[in-house]
């Protein structure tokens, strides 16, 4: 069976087979590829020219609009009115000296016809010894620049003409790309169309960088040498001349050897242009460095703080970096430099006595009767720490508060002969526990009167003092003395436990040895703006705040207590008289004093509540410091 199915299989698959090809009609035979036709060249018809033209027009419209959206995009500078630059507020000292600035950017703007004829000419013979002859690009720099970039491998030189530096400072941020170089040239060529060479050599050399923060030649003088760019030598100018280039590594103060040998070419360059003879400049170059070091922020930072804060009671802060303010202040800068001798050697006698604690801070004021600001040192050094300990930290004045209460008790009434026990007392405190005051060393002397128990500064008799009085008395006194601090009325005041800032508490002294006249400190006494326009400061008038009776009696009390009580260590300065200050665990030491015109106030501690050592009282830590300062400002 399955052999014939097969056999079946087979037979209709060859019928199939046959009948297929029955089906399929015969392929025609190949026929031959036409011949392409003859090329002619490209031929196009009106529609498609119309079409090419239009896309060309568009993409030239579009580069065209680019290029000149670019160019108007550039910023502009048509006239030498239009440099308006960020400039600093001068501090000066009261003989007009400047002593510090306030700036982001230390710039002090010096017309040209002012400078010394051959600063321009000594920056321009080390920047763009070309300068008078080209028009904003000197083709010879740059390709002499080139030669040497090749040359060396790397891009030792830029070749930048004085002209596309100033549109490179003013104009163009800091991004180094080929756009920005054409934007160079093309503001550079404009600014030669728009300005004289004189205007643009103004421009350049007050707002050029010149290292230590200062922008511009009268900045750096000032900076440098301490003196305006008027009073520079031919040595410092040429050293001046050569800090554009690499403000840091030509800076005298950090890189003097390579500083001198800039010097040294640019005062060759001055020669070989025959600004300068050859000897001129060998003498110049022998004259060396004199520098004045970098604008001496750590004798004078503090003040130029305070002085910041009272201007902005009055000014913007963007006033004090536009409108070139000049600030005649009240500091009289010989004594200030004592100050700041005065507190480093105390720190540096408490330090001594006690090696491996740490070095304590300390603070100096000095007023005058006028109220007037002479001298302010707020730290040790102002570059490493800016906090102002004289107006910014309140302090516990401990017995430098006590005059504040005697003044209290002699206003109402206390005759000066009364007596009151020095001896051990026990109190309830605010807590309900007992509290008992005790002298210095647990000493007690029994029966005093006022003056004696002032004279060495009784603490039992103080308090018992402040229990006769009441401490909301004693507020009001200090309140009309210019204390402004918080203070807690309670018993514990008569102790100084009520912390106050040293320039209140001087201020309320000031007004004791002023027969009783408050005056509130005063540090400014006029302003003036980039025109000379001067605007007077409000200067404080005084009020009668103690009877002149209480005055004179708190005063001859303090001189005692600077010959036999606990002043005795600034015994020595003419008519000194002043109270001594100690917190407990010796944490504070104060003394504040009169002698002559001024009062002073000093305080040495630390910032945070640690003790300055054993035996550091107001007497032994604070009162030299005090002494010193006064046998130099007043004798």
């Amino acid at each position: 069976m399955r052999g014939r199915r097969d056999r079946a299989g087979r037979q209709r698959s060859q019928q199939y087979r046959f009948l297929v090809l029955l089906s399929t009609k015969p392929s025609p035979p190949p026929q031959p590829s036409p011949e392409p036709p003859p090329f002619r060249g490209w031929v196009l018809d009106d529609r498609h020219l119309c079409r090419l033209v239009l896309t060309i027009g568009g993409v030239v419209s579009l580069l065209i609009g680019t290029v000149l959206a670019w160019f108007m995009s550039l910023p502009d500078i048509r006239s030498v009115d239009d440099y308006r630059p960020q400039v600093a507020t001068l501090i000066l000292d009261r003989t007009n000296r400047p002593i510090d600035a306030i700036a982001r950017e230390f710039r002090v703007i010096v017309p040209y016809a002012s400078l010394p004829p051959l600063l321009p000419r000594a920056f321009v013979a080390a920047e763009d010894s070309r300068f008078w002859a080209h028009e904003g690009l000197d083709g010879w720099s740059i390709v002499r620049a080139a030669v040497n970039n090749l040359r060396t491998g790397r891009r030792s030189q830029g070749g930048s003409t004085i002209t596309q530096q100033v549109t490179r400072a003013l104009l163009l941020n800091k991004e180094k790309s080929y756009l920005r170089k054409m934007a160079e040239a093309v503001l550079a060529f404009r600014l030669e169309r728009l300005l004289t060479k004189e205007e643009i050599l103004f421009i350049y050399l007050n707002e050029i960088y010149l290292g230590e923060g200062a922008y511009g030649v009268e900045a750096a003088a000032r900076t440098y040498f301490n003196k305006k760019a008027s009073q520079l030598s031919l040595g410092e100018i040429a050293l001046l001349a050569g800090l554009p280039q690499s403000p840091s590594n030509y800076s005298p103060l950090k890189q003097p050897e390579a500083a001198r040998a800039r010097q040294r070419y640019v005062l060759n360059r001055m020669a070989e242009d025959s600004i300068i003879t050859g000897e001129e400049a060998r003498s110049a170059y022998e004259q060396g460095m004199p520098l004045a070091g970098n604008w001496r922020r750590s004798l004078n930072g503090y003040f130029a703080l305070y002085i910041r804060s009272q201007l902005l009671t009055v000014y913007k802060e963007a006033d004090l970096h536009e409108k070139g303010l000049s600030v005649a202040t009240t500091v009289d800068g010989r004594i200030q430099e004592e100050a700041a001798r005065a507190v480093q050697a105390g720190v540096a006698r408490v330090s001594g006595r006690h090696p491996g604690d740490p070095s304590p801070q300390g603070a100096l004021v000095a007023l005058d009767g006028g109220g007037r600001i002479r001298a302010m040192i707020g730290g040790t050094d102002f570059n490493e720490n800016q906090f102002n300990r004289t107006v910014q930290a309140n302090r516990q004045p401990g017995s430098a508060f006590k005059p504040l209460l005697f003044a209290t008790a002699l206003e109402r009434g206390t005759p000066p002969d009364a007596v009151f026990l020095d001896a051990p007392i026990t109190l309830t405190g605010g807590n309900g526990k007992p509290w008992q005051p005790r002298n210095f060393n647990n000493e007690y002397r029994g029966p005093l009167s006022l003056g004696e128990a002032l004279i060495h500064s009784s603490n039992t008799v103080a308090v018992r003092l402040m229990q006769q009085v009441g401490p909301q008395a004693v507020v009001a006194t200090a309140r009309k003395l210019g204390i402004s601090a918080p203070l807690e009325a309670d018993l514990a005041l008569a102790l100084g436990a009520s912390p106050v800032s040293l320039l209140e508490l001087t201020t309320a002294y000031a007004a004791i040895a002023n027969q009783g006249i408050l005056r509130p400190p005063v540090g400014i006494t006029r302003v003036a703006d980039r025109s000379g326009w001067f605007t007077p400061w409000p200067q404080p008038t005084g009020s009668q705040v103690l009877k002149p009776e209480t005055a004179a009696w708190l005063q001859a009390t303090m001189a005692q207590a600077v010959q036999r009580g606990t002043g005795r260590n600034a015994a020595g300065v003419r008519g000194a008289s002043g109270k001594t200050g100690t917190t407990d665990n010796h944490f504070d030491a104060w003394f504040i004093g009169s002698a002559g015109d001024l009062t002073t106030g000093v305080w040495i501690g630390h910032d945070r509540d640690t003790s300055l050592g054993a035996g550091e009282t107001g007497g032994q830590a604070a009162a030299p410091v005090w002494k010193q300062f006064m046998l130099d400002a007043v004798n």
